[in-house]
């Protein structure tokens, strides 16, 4: 299965062949996915599919092991080896990838351990180990947007996972292990500002995100604080 979200994140349409269909579940697997599976904070990508000059609505897609599965409004009499148009809902997936590049930038401004994240259409945010409340809402809202605005080119590598036993913190998430495939991590690389393993999708360049503020800063327990941002659309 290719993973067309994966080798370029702004492909809007495909086409392609069903490879699998679950009627109980009203679920479809394709021969390449195109839509983003729910995982690692980031929700699963919405749509539609065109098949035989009808349109059906892509509701959701999941994650399950290594199997991307779109859950499907109906399934209308599709077959499996049967020939179709995969669209994304664009709107939806590149705010997602803004915000996602984002959080990028919001970790790599500050040095302390993520305990979760989520991201959003409207806001997104990241937890971190804060015992000492040592973020400060204005001074961390000004450095990521002069990030943004100098215009970071924003790569992908592919490296032996081996690399995290003896630089384990390339992993910022306390509470995540990245997935590995075939023995590799998939690395994002902002210019020389961040490069930790993530299987999400982002934009080409930090100028693409936006400028952003700083919404409400939470704590969350005694240790644990929780960071929301915004992009000024």
């Amino acid at each position: 299965m290719a993973k067309i979200f994966e080798q370029n994140a702004y492909t809007k349409e495909i086409e392609t062949k069903i490879k699998e269909i679950d009627p109980e579940n009203k679920t479809i697997e394709l021969e390449d996915a195109i839509f983003y599976g729910k995982s690692g904070g980031q929700p699963g990508d919405e749509g539609e599919i065109i098949a035989d000059g009808q349109k059906i609505k892509v509701n959701e897609t999941i994650k399950a092991g290594e199997s991307i599965k779109n859950i499907l409004e109906n399934l209308n009499g599709l077959r499996k080896n049967q020939k179709i148009i995969a669209r994304i809902n664009w709107d939806k997936r590149y705010k997602y990838m803004r915000m996602h590049s984002a959080l990028h930038l919001m970790c790599a401004s500050i040095s302390l351990g993520v305990t979760g994240g989520q991201i959003g259409y409207d806001k997104s945010r990241l937890d971190f180990n804060d015992p000492d409340k040592e973020i400060k809402k204005e001074e961390l809202q000004e450095k990521i947007n002069a990030l943004m605005e100098e215009d970071h080119e924003i790569t992908y590598e592919y490296i032996d996972s081996k690399i995290l036993e003896s630089q384990p913190e390339l992993v910022r998430t306390m509470s995540v292990k990245p997935p590995s495939i075939d023995g590799k991590l998939r690395f994002v690389k902002i210019g020389n500002v961040d490069f930790q393993p993530c299987g999400g999708t982002h934009v080409k360049s930090t100028k693409e995100i936006g400028k952003i503020t700083i919404g409400k800063i939470e704590n969350k327990g005694r240790m644990n604080r929780r960071v929301n941002i915004l992009i000024n659309d």
